[in-house]
């Protein structure tokens, strides 16, 4: 199973439209020659509209709302996402879920509403700390993608991303074998839900940087990155990003 692999910036509250559209005209300036990985850049709402990206490179939104149209104050649909451009939306980050207080069941009704607007979800799950002390990763992990899998067919237009609350802005990251061993429960745990779906990207997200990012790309199981801060920097997202690059032509 050799996916082309995902980096994708999640730009959270951060750049204005002109900051971001001039960010990615520099990235991509530093990347003329990718051709191996697929890039996503998921500005704010308010920076997504008219951005010049074409394959390898594309755009997500951070969120969406599960209705169409209403009368929901400050939300975003996922026809308004679509008619910007963009092809992908993060779904169920854990500041999502955590600061903002999300439930799985909301979460599965945005992931079954971008999907059913042709576009793609990247759906991310994690345990937080006390959750990874108590033995309970897997248990989590399981929960969070049968709950925010629920009523989904199939999973070709799904991208998992893995991301360790504990790991995320913090400067720590999950050493290898903590990576390794979450992304081969989430595999499983999928094979478990679609015995017949066995090619999905699953990202790795949680302090990625470029000084670490060749290790945790070579980890079994990891197809890419979702990244945080690191995204916010020109240098090191073209880094990672070509680390990337070089790792996958390794294998072709």
């Amino acid at each position: 199973m050799n996916l082309t692999p995902i980096v994708a910036g999640n730009w959270k509250m951060y750049k204005t439209p002109s900051e971001g559209a001039s960010f990615i005209e520099l990235t991509k300036n530093l990347l003329l020659d990718i051709e191996h990985v697929s890039v996503i850049f998921a500005p704010p709402f308010t920076g997504l509209f008219d951005l010049n990206v074409k394959p390898p490179f594309y755009s997500a939104a951070q969120n969406c709302h599960w209705e169409q149209t209403g009368a929901f104050t400050g939300e975003i649909s996922v026809s308004m996402i679509r008619d910007c451009g963009a092809e992908f939306v993060i779904i169920g980050h854990s500041e999502r879920r955590h600061v903002f207080g999300e439930s799985d069941e909301w979460i599965n009704r945005k992931v079954k509403a971008v999907l059913a607007g042709n576009m793609k979800p990247i759906l991310c799950i994690g345990e937080l700390l006390n959750q990874r002390e108590a033995g309970q990763t897997e248990l989590v992990l399981k929960s969070q993608l049968k709950q925010g899998l629920a009523g989904v067919e199939a999973l070709e237009n799904i991208v998992i991303a893995y991301e360790p609350v504990w790991a995320i802005g913090t400067g720590v990251t999950a050493n290898a074998n903590q990576v390794e061993s979450a992304h081969s429960s989430v595999r499983n745990i999928l094979k478990e839900l679609y015995p017949e779906s066995d090619t999905i990207h699953v990202l790795y997200g949680g302090s990625v940087k470029s000084g670490n990012a060749e290790e945790l790309i070579q980890i079994p199981g990891v197809n890419g990155f979702l990244i945080g801060g690191a995204s916010l920097d020109v240098e090191s997202f073209a880094s990672i990003t070509r680390t990337v690059e070089t790792v996958q032509l390794r294998t072709l």
